[in-house]
């Protein structure tokens, strides 16, 4: 348990968490993609759609346990795995969506949002 705590940059993990998390209100709203990622999700967004409050928290949840293993990464000089794991996040993300018959926008979009949130934790490790 050790080699998961030893050494991570918990100030990284924590604003570039809440960094994410918040760039997702934004990426998912009607300022950029969440118009017509929502078409191609079947769902409807709008100011008085309300939010489903278990996907925010396991989005939270998931966001969080990717900057703690980009810290890791970063700690352990293993920024190769770092790559695999969020390469194999976005594509499983992107199969699930496939899967139900989400259109091929909204799952790029979704895709594309796992690699931002990568890179934003990655450049977090080094700045912070």
């Amino acid at each position: 348990m050790e080699i998961l705590l030893a050494g991570v940059n918990w100030l990284a993990v924590g604003v570039s968490t809440i960094i994410c998390f918040g760039l997702g209100a934004l990426w998912y709203s009607p300022k950029l993609f969440g118009t017509k990622w929502a078409q191609g999700v079947g769902i409807e967004i709008g100011p008085e759609t309300k939010q489903p409050m278990g996907a925010l928290i396991v989005q939270f949840v998931g966001t969080l346990i990717l900057a703690w293993i980009i810290a890791l990464a970063h700690t352990n000089g293993a920024y190769s795995s770092a790559v695999l794991i969020v390469i194999m996040g976005a594509c499983l993300l992107m199969a699930g969506n496939l899967f139900a018959n989400h259109d091929t926008y909204s799952t790029v979009v979704e895709g594309a949002f796992v690699v931002v949130m990568a890179l934003i934790m990655v450049a977090s490790n080094y700045v912070l």
